[in-house]
């Protein structure tokens, strides 16, 4: 029996075979019905029957996250009506661009605006009062390092320092929004948390593109595997994180398995990690970011 055995989720940006494909489907293996999310119903249907091929169940539902009027009101009563109550919420879906904030239209702030802050903000309002009314219930929104307030005068020369206004403002702001909603939820059985990617994540359109060094990357299992380890943790106790992904399977020792939940993933389990922490953070390091998985540090400082 799974650790989401008749549990009902509903998961965002669930059609490129990324991040959210990859929770989806390691949620269905442990058990859940899932709701998928996205525009793009054709990549929603391949999520579906690769759930479908392990014998789990799956609803398809498009949607435009950017647009108010898009059918994000009515995606949680969909849900509820063909599977029953949501007890997990993981906001995946996120647009994010990287050039000067001089360039940005207006429109493009109002799409990373929409997708990256006011949708999570909306589908956790849709889902907490029937959490707190089972008590009982896990939310989960994918954040970004370009979220981080980077070190400086002088500042580091990578993207995320130079060119993420847009994406890691948003981000930022989804970060606080977590801190806010588990706070407001806390001692009710709702875990609210946050999971950032230690790197880049290994997904379909990386691969592609070729342009990832090793360092910088990790694989859709690690980012499938903490996600599910924090919707199907204790509320009481591990609620209120920016978690970053390999750290925090570091902090549970918690195995690694493939998205069907079977074999361990070689090279990326509790004891390999530590090594693989220390080359990214050097890699920071020598690109001028100081510290760079330590919140604790005072940036303003550097």
């Amino acid at each position: 029996m799974g650790s989401c055995e008749g549990r009902v989720a509903l998961v965002t940006g669930a059609s490129q075979g990324g991040t959210g494909t990859a929770l989806a489907l390691r949620l269905a293996a442990e058990g859940a019905r899932v709701a998928l999310v996205a525009r793009t119903e054709a990549g929603l249907l391949e999520t579906q029957a690769r759930i479908e091929a392990i014998g789990g169940e799956a609803l398809v539902l498009p949607c435009d996250l950017a647009d108010p009027e898009g059918g994000r009101e009515t995606l949680v009563e969909r849900t509820e009506a063909a599977f029953g109550p949501i007890e997990i919420l993981v906001n995946n879906a996120a647009v994010g661009r990287y050039k000067p904030f001089t360039e940005w239209t207006w429109d493009e702030v109002e799409q990373h605006t929409q997708v990256n802050l006011w949708a999570p903000w909306r589908l956790m309002q849709q889902v907490v009062p029937g959490m707190r009314q089972r008590e009982q219930g896990w939310i989960l929104n994918l954040t970004t390092f370009v979220a981080e307030l980077p070190p400086g005068p002088p500042f580091p020369t990578a993207l995320p320092a130079k060119l993420g206004a847009g994406y890691g403002s948003t981000k930022a702001a989804l970060n606080r929004l977590t801190l806010s909603v588990a706070s407001e939820c806390d001692g009710q059985g709702i875990a609210v948390n946050a999971l950032t990617p230690q790197a880049a994540i290994m997904t379909p359109a990386l691969l592609e593109g070729g342009w990832i060094e090793d360092v910088w990357y990790e694989p859709l299992e690690t980012m499938a595997e903490a996600g599910l380890a924090l919707c199907t943790g204790d509320p009481a106790t591990l609620t209120g994180r920016i978690a970053y992904s390999l750290q925090f399977l570091v902090e549970q020792q918690r195995a690694v398995r493939d998205l069907h939940g079977d074999a361990l993933v070689a090279g990326w389990q509790p004891g390999d990690l530590p090594a693989v922490i220390a080359r990214q953070a050097a890699a920071h390091e020598a690109a001028g970011w100081h510290d760079a998985y330590d919140r604790t540090s005072d940036r303003s400082r550097r």
